[in-house]
């Protein structure tokens, strides 16, 4: 027993040349990258500005978290949940022109170009584009939030419908189904759950990128909370951070439950 394990472990490949230059790879990565970083100290507010932050959110002001907030988090809701339907649809006919599967290669080159550019540009200068067309407010946060969702949702769609079992669509298309009997019960069945799941994977990205928008002006509770902070009124923003939290871990908490339930069938 012990002899042929002997023999066993002396056939494996030995390795650990190429291991330890992986190693030493990421090493001078690491350091490489780190000589691009000029860490200058913390100002000399710093720690007090951090200890305000912290003692608004321990003590935020009460009447703006039950009065204003709930009104901001809704319209913060409203863009993220707008701009992740808009950016859905819109992804789905691309991500059904970028498959390999079903599509010839010159034509899904052709979208999987299209959806790397999009996804080149951070939220930030989609939104500071919106808001010199549309002008300050939730519109531009929404048209926003629809853009930057195309990229992830049509790839993470696509990696679906490359998934697709051909076999089911052979066995229709040989039963005389027509075109629309296909979708319907051959391709519809495979992609609904995992298309729900990344949309509602998506939509809990949104809700946060719909906070950080309203810094630059595209609606949502980003610029109260730059305001307040503007302003040193570390209560008002403690109030805003704990509702932001709380709306982060409920959504987080439905969207979990939702997508488990889709994933067990």
């Amino acid at each position: 027993m012990e002899l042929s394990l002997k023999k066993q472990l002396e056939k494996q490949p030995n390795t650990w040349i190429s291991k330890a230059l992986t190693v030493l790879f990421i090493v001078i990565v690491i350091v490489w990258a780190s000589k691009g970083i000029n860490f200058s100290g913390i100002k000399s507010n710093g720690v007090d500005i951090a200890k305000n932050v912290l003692s608004g959110i321990l003590h935020p002001d009460l009447e703006m978290l039950l009065t204003e907030v709930p009104a901001l988090l809704l319209e913060t809701i409203c863009i993220a949940l707008i701009g992740t339907l808009i950016g859905a649809v819109l992804a789905v006919p691309l991500a059904f022109l970028s498959s390999t599967n079903i599509m010839p290669k010159w034509i899904s080159v052709i979208g999987l170009f299209i959806i790397a550019a999009l996804r080149t540009f951070p939220a930030f200068v989609y939104g500071l584009m919106f808001i010199r067309v549309t002008g300050p407010g939730a519109f531009a946060g929404v048209l926003t939030v629809s853009v930057i969702s195309i990229g992830m949702i049509a790839k993470l769609f696509i990696e679906s419908i490359e998934d697709l079992d051909t076999k089911i669509l052979e066995s229709l298309d040989a039963a005389g189904c027509s075109t629309f009997e296909k979708i319907r019960y051959g391709i519809l069945p495979q992609l609904f759950t995992n298309f729900v799941s990344t949309v509602i994977y998506r939509f809990e990205i949104n809700i946060k990128d719909a906070s950080i928008l309203g810094l630059v002006g595209a609606g949502g509770i980003g610029a109260p909370l730059i305001f307040a902070m503007n302003a040193f009124n570390w209560d008002e923003v403690g109030a805003i951070l704990c509702g932001l939290i709380i709306l982060v871990l409920v959504v987080e908490i439905i969207s979990t439950k939702i997508r488990t339930k889709l994933a067990r069938g």
